[in-house]
């Protein structure tokens, strides 16, 4: 039976392959012009073909099947179509997964005359219905094959792209809430539900109100929680971070976003990271940090931070206090014949001893090797001197360890605020100068700071003012101290040294006028001068092909001014000399008053090349996260703790905790004060860079350190003979 005209026309209109099947003889009567490029043919040749050749799935063969046994009815499905394979020889395949063999001119496929055509796979929505022509029922039948390949392909491609994003977000150590709008939950992964310990009994009902319920009883203020949570649900549009502590100790930071699709909210994603570990982490390392770690009392930096506070609150009316410090008398000898270990169990039963002595507000922490320290606050001298008499009895109590039996004493100095002080630098210098008084009048007692005499007042006037006549009469020069490579000995550096010889007065030490000069402020005259000359002396050395990096020793009254930065920069520019060739030694004291401020200025100096480093490192309060923060060079150990290397314990111990500290920082370190070999190798073995001292040479004039430089230049010789790299 034919088909109408207008019927062909109506094929046609259709925007998908359809074609018309004769059900008297199951063959395709007509086809529409996309039938016809769905099989890469001309719709006229698809007439006559059988109906279950066409499409040749399993389904479409029982349908036409049951259609011959006179039971037609329709068919609806989305399938798997596998093509007509002669058909499908010619017809390009738009799916890349499965290729057609490409056919030849004589018909034959790919793999030869008598290879069979490759069938092609098709995803596909297709229909089959009854259409009834005009008096006769139901004559033909509809087929619409719909091509689908592209939506499969991105129907894979999304569940692929899900998979991934569910794969990361089940990786994640963050617990993910989403809700919509209204708060209701829409998903989460399995860390949020391990995190909240939630029970599989509220997982499978997904009840919103008792999973809410269940969170809020993990926190203390369960009220405090649903407010924040009702108010970010009012602003749909707001980030939000905080920190919620659990009931059980437990600290998760919250951190919630707008959940955004076509450009508009529809919820919110909330991340809960658990912070517990990393705060635990934190603490103990602070607690490491501020506590001796052998007694696990306060150390010098704690003690410090609390003399400092004890001491703002005397500008308040607060009561005065004392700084009490404990040195144990020959403590070396139990080291050197019983043991460290036997020294270290003498040293914690000290502790308690001392401990016993004091009232329930008193401080005592370990400040060095064989030296504690007591903050008495409220205090007056009667006081302190009444606790420092009970601690001299308490530690000469006989000892008794690993069976062996002595006995120990100690000396005391005690410093008092307001009177002598109010800085915690301040006090436990006099401290110090105290204790060393007690041990040089034959150990074993106390003694309080005095204050100096009018006399030492009245010496210090004509010091002051016979310094500021040697500045302007030039009696002032410089001495370089060499710094050396400890690796090799090559020459890398050198310290000026401020010497100074009065007519009247002689030779003046500087640890005589230096202290002075602070006091009266004269320190920041002095050291620009002490700047401009050495920089001056580098210029021409680094002229003669001598690169030789020059430290200078700068005050903290001096880096205060507020020029100071440009100061350096200035003099720099008009010597003519690299930055990298002058290094600022800086006190520990630079880094407690005003951080931010002292942080902007070492900032902008290692921005103009200058190396910076922290001079007498160890005899402060420094923080180690200033350190971090500042862009500091070099650490410099003091000299008083390479004094007792190698055989001192304690001083070994601090050296080596400085080097293990100073890697773990990046910064490099220089030992001063080196006068023996011994103590040469113990630096070098324990890791430090670099060092300087009498074992190489001491502090000298400008000629005689060009000479030994241009000596030393051509030689290659171990330790402790020295030789130069030249610029």
């Amino acid at each position: 039976m034919s088909v109408a005209p207008d019927g062909l026309a109506l094929l046609d209109a259709l925007p998908d392959a359809a074609w018309l099947v004769e059900l008297a003889g199951l063959r395709v009567s007509a086809a529409n012009a996309a039938a016809g490029r769905l099989f890469g043919c001309a719709p006229a040749g698809l007439v006559g073909r059988a109906a279950d050749a066409l499409v040749a799935s399993p389904e479409d063969r029982a349908y036409w099947a049951a259609a011959a046994a006179g039971e037609p009815g329709e068919l609806h499905s989305d399938t798997v179509l596998a093509l007509d394979g002669e058909a499908a020889a010619a017809a390009p395949d738009p799916s890349p997964a499965t290729p057609a063999a490409p056919a030849r001119a004589d018909g034959a496929g790919a793999d030869g005359p008598h290879a069979p055509p490759v069938p092609r796979v098709l995803h596909a929505s297709r229909s089959i219905r009854l259409v009834a022509a005009v008096g006769d029922g139901c004559a033909h039948a509809l087929v619409v094959v719909r091509d689908r390949s592209d939506e499969q392909r991105m129907d894979e491609e999304r569940e692929l792209r899900l998979g991934e994003l569910q794969a990361t977000l089940e990786s994640t150590i963050d617990g993910l809430l989403v809700t919509d709008l209204d708060g209701r939950i829409r998903s989460f992964n399995r860390r949020f539900a391990q995190m909240w310990a939630l029970p599989a009994s509220l997982l499978e009902q997904r009840d919103d109100g008792a999973i809410d319920n269940w969170l809020g009883r993990h926190l203390p203020d369960d009220e405090a929680y649903r407010r924040r949570v009702v108010a970010l649900r009012a602003a749909p549009l707001v980030s939000a971070s905080d920190r919620l502590e659990l009931a059980d100790g437990r600290v998760f930071e919250r951190v919630t976003r707008p959940l955004w699709r076509s450009g508009r909210p529809q919820g919110r994603v909330w991340s809960f990271r658990d912070l517990s570990e990393q705060i635990a982490a934190r603490q103990r390392i602070e607690s490491l940090e501020r506590a001796d770690a052998l007694t696990g009392l306060p150390n010098r930096r704690s003690l410090g931070e609390l003399v400092e506070a004890a001491a703002r609150t005397l500008g308040r009316g607060g009561a005065g206090f004392a700084l009490m410090v404990v040195d144990l008398d020959r403590f070396r000898h139990v080291n050197d014949s019983l043991g460290h270990d036997v020294g270290d169990r003498v040293l914690q039963d000290c502790a308690t001893r001392i401990g016993g002595c004091l009232r329930a507000g008193d401080v005592l922490a370990r400040i060095g090797g064989d030296q504690f320290a007591v903050l008495l606050a409220p205090a007056d001298a009667e006081a302190a001197e009444t606790t420092a008499r009970r601690v001299l009895n308490v530690v000469a109590q006989p000892c008794s360890v690993a069976g062996a039996e002595f006995t120990l004493t100690c000396s005391i100095g005690i410093a008092l605020a307001p009177a002598h002080g109010r800085s915690a630098d301040e006090l436990m210098r006099h401290a110090e100068d105290a204790v060393r008084a007690v041990k040089a009048g034959g150990r074993a007692g106390v003694r309080l700071h005095q204050l100096r005499a009018a006399d030492d007042r009245r010496a210090d006037l004509r010091l002051e003012h016979a310094m500021r006549q040697a500045l302007v009469s030039g009696r002032f020069r410089l001495q370089y101290q060499p710094q050396l490579r400890l690796a090799d000995g090559v020459v890398i550096g050198a310290e000026a040294l401020l010497r100074w010889r009065d007519p009247e007065l002689g030779e003046v030490p500087p640890q005589r006028f230096i202290p002075v000069a602070e006091e009266s402020g004269f320190i920041v005259p002095i050291g620009d001068w002490v700047l401009a000359q050495a920089v001056r002396q580098a210029v021409l050395w680094h002229q003669r092909g001598l690169a030789v990096p020059i430290a200078v020793n700068v005050s903290a009254l001096q880096f205060q001014q507020p020029h100071f930065v440009e100061r350096v920069a200035s003099v720099l520019a008009v010597a003519g000399l690299p930055a990298g060739l002058l290094e600022l030694e800086l006190t520990e004291s630079i880094l407690l008053h005003d951080a931010e401020e002292a942080l902007a200025r070492l900032c902008a100096l290692a921005r103009i090349g200058v190396r910076l480093a922290i001079d007498d490192f160890g005899t402060g309060y420094s923080s180690l996260v200033y350190l971090k923060r500042f862009p500091i060079d070099k650490l410099k150990i003091d000299r008083s703790f390479v004094r007792g290397l190698p055989d001192d314990a304690s001083d070994a111990g601090i050296v080596q905790a400085i080097l293990q500290m100073a890697r773990a920082l990046g910064k490099r370190v220089i030992a001063e004060g080196v006068e023996t070999e011994a103590q040469r190798q113990f630096l070098q073995a324990a890791g430090c860079e670099e060092f300087q001292g009498w074992l190489y040479a001491p502090a000298l004039d400008p000629l005689s350190l060009e000479q030994r430089l241009a000596d030393a230049a051509p030689e290659r010789c171990a330790p402790p003979r020295m030789r130069l790299v030249s610029g």
